[in-house]
């Protein structure tokens, strides 16, 4: 048996699908013929446990490298990616209040964009256009089309 990185990957979505889709036995009952709280959250966790334990057999098949664990400083150079956007993502929650759900999206969305895809003009551009689109599609679908009503933050009032 080879542990390869996406063994480990594998292993870590499927402890955590299982340990989501067991908390959705805490959730409460739904009232007056409404659409149970649980009913999303396990559609989306079952696809995502079935298809971790589909790569988890699959990493076992292939003939990657095998996770050599040379220096935490390395290692931390070699996998920034994630970390970077995990701390934006906490950026945009962070300032949320102050600048709501669209320019606080707008702006989550083009950096991420950026710092994963590139920072030349050309795709600024491209990750611009994108931010408005999907940005603004969310956010109308939300908004106007199922009534929920988002974060505005202080700076720009929508409602």
């Amino acid at each position: 048996m080879t542990l390869n990185r996406d063994f480990f990957v594998a292993v870590f979505f499927l402890v955590l699908s299982l340990g989501m889709y067991a908390t959705t036995y805490t959730l409460p009952e739904p009232m007056f013929n409404q659409l149970a709280s649980w009913t999303w959250p396990r559609i989306i966790l079952v696809p995502l446990g079935f298809l971790s334990l589909v790569l988890m057999l699959q990493s076992q098949k292939s003939d990657d490298e095998t996770v050599s664990f040379s220096t935490l400083r390395q290692w931390l150079v070699e996998n920034s990616n994630p970390f970077v956007c995990f701390a934006l993502f906490f950026g945009f929650l962070l300032f949320m209040p102050v600048l709501g759900m669209l320019i606080g999206g707008l702006i989550y969305v083009f950096l991420t964009l950026s710092v994963l895809g590139g920072w030349t003009p050309r795709l600024l551009a491209l990750h611009a256009g994108i931010s408005v689109v999907f940005v603004f599609g969310m956010w109308a679908t939300f908004s106007l089309a199922l009534g929920v009503l988002l974060p505005e933050g202080t700076i720009l009032k929508v409602y």
